[in-house]
Formats: structure tokens, C-alpha cells, sequence
């Protein structure tokens, strides 16, 4: 299949370009369609996409941000064990964190190699967040494990699938170790069905362009993603830029940790360095390498060109340093069961070093927090054991021109959705009481963060338990050039009798019928002087429920009527 280069018009390298992208958008859907649990087709925690036979990304769907790089580290691990030995019809199973996952257990790729004419030239792969793989919490992830053992389920780049047979033993052994098993394998076939259908959809435009057609149309896809990064790159400022931040705790007690990054940028190459970072640390917030991998591309692709699909080519002038063994680089068997604590920080340091430099890409501190949370219990109406898993969303930083996003996911978690509250209360038996806006009166500024949000759920049987992981419980979101920071996320269980005990990171948090989840998420920092603000904006605030009457005055110096939303005086001004 050996083609000189550039011997195809480039208006068929367009068209097959366009091809490939719509065979990843075809997996995605595909999962999307036929997955058991709202984790996958409500909440979208998963990724798809093609890598070419070396592993590298040819392009990926829509879905969580944070996976960007871990499509490629789940081929390369398939292929350190495999090279030599797959074979049409195969597919490799693996959710091993340190060594190409690069997240949790939770989190299981599937790969699949592509042959035409007998020769590996492809990949297909997914990655899906499954809502069991065991472990000693229901949910699998929890905040108290000492060490990966506890945290469920290990597939250590296994045959699921070999020459198109399924592996029914080894689906004996998952349906035996998790808590829902109908899920769990309805997940597991979910994903092999995309699979299924990236071999074919790629096969497909082989058969009708040629497949050295569209081996040259990857390298010039490659290319050009290398060459839009660095004409990107050439724009950005020059020098070394440096930040500090504190993970708050490590779920058992401990904490809090430094994490640190000097970010270093020359015409050549874009360096983040995250040596002096604390060390790993025993509770399940350590992340691995890989996933600081894909946090640092997350941070890159934002100051590059994020409008642009992403494939390997995006990443070539960007370098990742951080030695072995610490809280954002850990080795086994570390436990990483929520590593996304950590791993949010990866990019959030490299935002925070350069956000002063880029006012046009980077504004204030976001919530920084997936805030993942696990309700679990006996259904109210059928008593069947029921897990909900989900993210939360909250606030975003201000920028110089506009106010900061609200009710978004944290970074990393891109096109992600929460449970609708019909979807909720059906599937798991509880009641969604209240999901709004929270006007905590933080994130001030001549332009404002983000509100963050309140999420409610209501107990009706007993035998529950709750879980949370919320980061930024202890540290609140940081404002930018003299806006206030924002506020914090937090968890409170209010009892029958109204008392209320708050929490960031807890495990199976005993509940009872009658009691009230409470799930409070941080707004975004504000941005430049809160005095600056048109008092006309700080009245409309008011009037949309951002920013209370009180608030008004205390923060901004704005006197708002509380009847009519109109601007009294400015008696703090």
C-alpha cells in the first residue's frame, strides 16, 4: 500500500478526511444508542475514535475532554503486549490506570484492530465510564481505598474477543464481581458494537478510495494538525511562566498537597513541568502520568486552536516533565480510583500560569471539581439495588469581555450532560427536589464568574448511601487582575430533624428515608475590580438571580430596589 506522497489531489484528501471523521462520529453514536447505563447515553462519560496502526489519534468524537490522549495510550499499551499477534476480529480489553488508561477502573477501553487486505492499518477504540466494575464501594470509585486492589475489577490488556468469538468465560467472571450485571455487560456490548462498526465504517472508505488513499489522507491529516499547533504556537508569548495550588486532601484525612507547574514556551516547543509536585499520597486522588498526559493536551489545545478536531498532529510541539511517583505521576499500585482530583489540576495549573499572559483564551478559576457523586440503594418502588453515578456542574471564571459560564462541567469533562431529574427519579427511586442557580454572592468582578449550582436529591427508602469527591472544598476558585475569588464545592446531608453535616470528599455516607442530599458547586472567579462593574449589569444580575440584593450592595457599592431590579444609589462607591 506504498503511495508517494502527495500523489492525491487535495480535494479527495478533503473528502476522505471528512470520511474518517464521521466513522468516529458513527462509534460514538452507536454507543451512545444501544449503552445500558445513563452514565453513557444521558451523562456521556465516554470517548471514541480511530488511531492509525502506530497508535497515533486520527480523530475522536465528542465527550469528555479528559480523555484527549487516552484513546492513543490504551493502542500503544495493546500494542506493547499484542504487536505481532492480533487479528481480524479481535478485541482487547484494558482499564490498567498506569499503564496507557490513564484514569480509573472505572473507565474501560475497548481496541480493535482494522485490517484491509490482511495488513493492520487502523484502530478503532472506545473508552467508557462503566457504573460497576466491583471494588469495595457500590459505584466502584470512592474517596477512603488505600490501594488499586479495592477499586475493582482489573482487564490487563486481555482478548475479550478473539477472531470474532467472545470471551464467555471472562464475561462470566465481570457479571460474577459486579453490582449490576445486566448493566455492566449491556455497557460492555454497547461498546463492542461501535467497535464493530468502526471496522466496518473505516473498511468502507477503504473499499471506495483505496486504502493508500486514505493512509496518505492520515499523514496529511497529521500534518496539518502539527502544522496549525505550532503556527499557534508561534503566537503565544515567550518565556517561562510558573503556579502553585493546593489539592485539598486525599479523602483519608490527609492533605493539603502542593502541586506545581513552570510552563515554558519557545518557538519550538510548548514545556510543562510539573517537578516539586507532593508526592503520591495514600488516598485514591493520585493520578497517573498518562492522565497528566492528556490533562497538560487539554491546556494546549485551549491556548492553540480548539476550534480545530484534535489528532495527534495537535499535540507534536507539546511536552510533558514530571517525575515518577508523585500525586499527579503515580506508580502502582497507588490507589487512583478518583484521580480526577488531581488531574483536573494538571490543566488548571497550566491555565492559572498563563491566564494573566492570554486575557483573549484564558480567564478566572473555574470549579475545578467533577464533584462525582454516587447515590446508591434500593430502588423505592421495585427494592432492586440501583447506583446513580454522575458529575455536577458549577461555575467558570469571568474574562476581560464577558461573564463566566454557568452550570458548566469542569474542564475536563467537555460534552457532558447530568441526569435529567425524570430520568433520576425513574431509574434509581428517589426525588429530585430542587436543581438551580446558587447566588452565593462570590466570583465579584468588573465582569463576574459564574454561578455555580444546587442539586437536590430526596431519600425515600432507607438503606442508602451517598459518596462524594468534591475538590476545591477547602481552597475556593481563584479571581484574576482584582476580581474576587469564587466560592467552593460541597456536599451537605440535612437530617429529618434539620441538621446538616457538609462534606468534600466522603465515602458511603450511611442516609435514610427523609434525608435531603444537598450538592453545592463553586462559582467561577471574578475578573478585575468588582467597583468597575456597570451598576446597570449588577442590577441585571439581581433581577436573573445571580447575585442577591445583599451582595449587590456589599460587593459591586450598587443599591438595588429588591421590587423592581432598578438601581437605587451607589452608596458604596
Amino acid at each position: 500500500m506504498q503511495r508517494e506522497q502527495g500523489s492525491t489531489d487535495p480535494f479527495t484528501i478533503e473528502v476522505v478526511k471528512d470520511a474518517l471523521t464521521s466513522v468516529g462520529d458513527e462509534m460514538f453514536e452507536t454507543l451512545l444508542r444501544t449503552s445500558m447505563s445513563p452514565i453513557i447515553y444521558e451523562v456521556l462519560d465516554f470517548a471514541s475514535g480511530l488511531t492509525d496502526a502506530r497508535g497515533r489519534l486520527i480523530t475522536q468524537g465528542q465527550g469528555v475532554t479528559g480523555f484527549i490522549g487516552m484513546l492513543t495510550t490504551s493502542v500503544e499499551a495493546v500494542l506493547e503486549k499484542w504487536a505481532g499477534r492480533l487479528e481480524p476480529g479481535d478485541i482487547v480489553i484494558t482499564n490498567d490506570p498506569y499503564t496507557g488508561g490513564g484514569s480509573h477502573l472505572s473507565d474501560v477501553s475497548l481496541v480493535a484492530p482494522i485490517f484491509v487486505d490482511g495488513e493492520l492499518i487502523a484502530f478503532a477504540v472506545s473508552k467508557a465510564h462503566w457504573t460497576e466494575v466491583g471494588g469495595m464501594s457500590p459505584g466502584s470509585f470512592t474517596t477512603d481505598s488505600t490501594e488499586i486492589y479495592q477499586e475493582g475489577l482489573q482487564f490487563p490488556n486481555v482478548k475479550i474477543w478473539s477472531r470474532g468469538e467472545r470471551n464467555d468465560s471472562l464475561v462470566d467472571v465481570i457479571a460474577s464481581n459486579v453490582r449490576t450485571p445486566e448493566q455492566t455487560i449491556g455497557d460492555l456490548m454497547a461498546q463492542a458494537a461501535a467497535m464493530r462498526v468502526g471496522d466496518r465504517a473505516f473498511r468502507e472508505v477503504c473499499d471506495k478510495y483505496g486504502a493508500d488513499v486514505v493512509l496518505e489522507t492520515i499523514e496529511a491529516l497529521i500534518a496539518q494538525g502539527e502544522t496549525l499547533a505550532r503556527i499557534e504556537l508561534g503566537k503565544l508569548p515567550k518565556g517561562t511562566f510558573e503556579a502553585v495550588d493546593y489539592i485539598d486532601d486525599d479523602g483519608l484525612g490527609g492533605g493539603p498537597f502542593e502541586v506545581r507547574v513552570k510552563v515554558t514556551i519557545t518557538d519550538e516547543e510548548f514545556v510543562c513541568d510539573f517537578t516539586g509536585s507532593h508526592p503520591q499520597v495514600p488516598g485514591p486522588v493520585n493520578n497517573t502520568f498518562t492522565g497528566l498526559l492528556s490533562a497538560a493536551q487539554v491546556a494546549f489545545k485551549a491556548v492553540t486552536d480548539p476550534s480545530t478536531p484534535a489528532n495527534h498532529g495537535s499535540f507534536v510541539p507539546l511536552r510533558v516533565i514530571c517525575p515518577p511517583g508523585t500525586i499527579l505521576s503515580c506508580q502502582r499500585p497507588a490507589p487512583c480510583s478518583i484521580y480526577w482530583e488531581s488531574l483536573t489540576f494538571g490543566t488548571e495549573l497550566i491555565w492559572r500560569a498563563l491566564a494573566p499572559h492570554l486575557p483573549e483564551r484564558l480567564g478566572a478559576g473555574h470549579m475545578a471539581s467533577v464533584v462525582g457523586t454516587i447515590v446508591a440503594g434500593p430502588h423505592a418502588d421495585t427494592g432492586d439495588f440501583v447506583v446513580l453515578v454522575e458529575p455536577e456542574v458549577g461555575g467558570w471564571g469571568a474574562n476581560p469581555s464577558a461573564d463566566g459560564n454557568v452550570g458548566q462541567f469542569c474542564a475536563l469533562d467537555g460534552e457532558t450532560f447530568v441526569t435529567q431529574a425524570e430520568i433520576a427519579e425513574a431509574r434509581f427511586g428517589l426525588r429530585v427536589e430542587r436543581f438551580c442557580l446558587d447566588p452565593a454572592g462570590a466570583g465579584a468582578g468588573r465582569t463576574r464568574g459564574g454561578p455555580g449550582c444546587i442539586r437536590e436529591y430526596r431519600i425515600l427508602r432507607d438503606g442508602w448511601i451517598v459518596t462524594s469527591t468534591a475538590g476545591r472544598h477547602a481552597f475556593p476558585v481563584w479571581g484574576l487582575h482584582g476580581g474576587e475569588n469564587g466560592t467552593t464545592n460541597h456536599v451537605d446531608v440535612v437530617k429529618a430533624d434539620g441538621s446538616v453535616t457538609r462534606f468534600g470528599k466522603v465515602a458511603r455516607h450511611p442516609l435514610a428515608a427523609g434525608d435531603l442530599v444537598r450538592i453545592v458547586t463553586a462559582t467561577g472567579g471574578g475578573y478585575g475590580e468588582p467597583l468597575e462593574r456597570d451598576p446597570e449589569a449588577v442590577a441585571d444580575d439581581v433581577r436573573n438571580g445571580y447575585v442577591t440584593v445583599e451582595d449587590a450592595l456589599r460587593q459591586y457599592g450598587v443599591e438595588v430596589n429588591p421590587s423592581t431590579h432598578a438601581v437605587v444609589g451607589l452608596p458604596g462607591r
